[in-house]
């Protein structure tokens, strides 16, 4: 098993993260790896997240757990980047998944589907 280094009382991680992810708006692309994805606009952070997506999914496919783990993190902060960008949170999506608590996963694809046909 991972250790995990966060200790117990650390503040809500993803809401600080979220927090430092909109100060970075104001920053200097010079001096901030996330201003300057920020200043290269949406399709340079959505290359980024499918870069991501591909290294979880060879941790995954090789059995590597804290290669897993790493990359998953890596993931996580590349949405979370995105969420910022496009004026959001990781708080919306959290709604969303408290949304979804008790819905079978067919039923709300079903739902998800038949809305999509009315439009």
């Amino acid at each position: 098993m991972i250790n995990n280094s966060v200790p117990a009382d650390f503040p809500d991680i993803l809401n600080h993260i979220a927090q430092v992810l909109e100060e970075r708006k104001t920053a200097t692309p010079h001096n901030s790896y996330v201003a300057g994805l920020y200043a290269k606009g949406l399709d340079v952070i959505l290359k980024k997240i499918g870069e991501e997506a591909t290294e979880t999914v060879i941790a995954a496919k090789n059995s590597n757990p804290q290669a897993l783990v790493y990359e998953i993190a890596d993931l996580w902060f590349h949405t979370l980047i995105l969420l910022a960008q496009q004026n959001l949170g990781p708080q919306d999506v959290l709604n969303e998944l408290a949304r979804r608590v008790g819905i079978s996963g067919l039923t709300e694809k079903a739902a998800r589907q038949q809305s999509e046909e009315n439009k």
